[in-house]
């Protein structure tokens, strides 16, 4: 890669933000692949629907660097890719989530992961577990002025879901009576539990045991899992069966806000982390970090981008494929169809 930029291939707009925006600059700090997605992913699987669907594909456990990958490369798309990628993203991910259909053992209700309610629970999730990190270990609180437009770009990113962007929170106030709401529903039985513990070190199957970061994988795990945690509410780590102790959690702190410090300071140090763990990822973030403008130098929200492709909105999109799902998994007995998910390994590439 050529040291004046000259090599990256700029993007085609500015996409959903702004470069100098709030949204650009918590997502772009190195605290988010390193535990923000992390937070994220764990807390998710309090909700029992969502814990489910996961389990039920049995893929976090067989192919946890996959799907970390893809992860982290459809919430940086949503940040910093163009406003067609980013569209034709979240059209795939309407199909891909028609796949995640079942009965949820505990209650034995059906559970849809497109369903307006768990989608929203994934978006605040991640976007303030991305948040939280950055404010912990990065540069600290932001003003409330910032804290308003970050929870702003998230309601635009909303749009990219099945939920309704008049329901995402836009205070800090907000925010915390939304996870209030949800402390009846959540629950974290044996198999959540499992699922945290396995999360919370996946750095050891992220990271490669080959390359310039082997030896660093199981430092890495306990500073990503410790600092994780070290974010958590304790009744979370309750619910995981997690137990740190407040100098652990001082010392993680006061350690990753340093390193993250040195790290935010070389684009040499990030871009070999992403190169290990999400290499799909550098195309996409290299035009911020270089500021290389894109060839149309524009703003273009989720509803100008679907008319230009002829897209529905993520909650009107692709009925029939949910049907026919449905009427496979509840009526015929039958697992639902693998369509969405080979179809998404043209725009997050492939599944293994």
């Amino acid at each position: 890669m050529s040291r004046n930029g000259a090599d990256i291939v700029p993007h085609q707009d500015y996409g959903l933000f702004e470069p100098d925006s709030v949204a650009r600059r918590v997502w772009a700090y190195p605290t988010t692949p390193l535990h923000g997605i992390v937070r994220a992913t764990v807390v998710e699987e309090i909700d029992p629907d969502l814990l489910a669907a996961v389990d039920q594909t049995g893929a976090n456990y067989d192919r946890l660097a996959t799907r970390y990958a893809r992860t982290v490369q459809y919430f940086a798309s949503v940040a910093f890719s163009d406003s067609e990628t980013i569209a034709r993203m979240a059209d795939v991910l309407v199909k891909v989530h028609s796949k995640a259909i079942g009965t949820e053992p505990i209650s034995g209700r059906p559970y849809d992961a497109n369903n307006p309610s768990s989608q929203l629970w994934i978006l605040i999730t991640g976007w303030h577990s991305v948040l939280k990190c950055y404010e912990t270990f990065g540069p600290g609180r932001l003003s409330d002025a910032e804290v308003e437009e970050y929870w702003a770009a998230c309601a635009v990113a909303a749009e990219l879901q099945t939920c309704d962007p008049a329901d995402v929170p836009r205070t800090r106030e907000q925010v915390r009576a939304y996870f209030d709401s949800w402390r009846p529903r959540v629950a974290a039985s044996e198999a959540a539990q499992r699922m945290m513990h396995h999360l919370l070190n996946g750095a050891l199957e992220v990271l490669p045991p080959q390359g310039p970061l082997r030896l660093a994988r199981r430092p890495a795990n306990w500073l990503i899992r410790t600092g994780t945690i070290a974010t958590m509410p304790h009744y979370i780590r309750q619910l995981a069966g997690v137990h740190q102790s407040p100098s652990t959690d001082l010392a993680v702190t006061v350690l990753t806000k340093v390193l993250m410090n040195v790290l935010n300071r070389s684009l040499p140090l990030q871009r070999e982390i992403v190169k290990q763990i999400a290499p799909k990822v550098l195309p996409v973030i290299e035009p911020h970090w270089r500021g290389i403008a894109p060839v149309n130098p524009v703003v273009v929200s989720p509803a100008q981008a679907r008319a230009e492709l002829g897209l529905l909105p993520p909650a009107q999109a692709h009925h029939d494929l949910r049907q026919k799902q449905w009427q496979r998994v509840f009526s015929d007995g039958r697992k639902p169809s693998d369509v969405g998910l080979i179809e998404s390994e043209d725009a997050l590439g492939r599944l293994a």
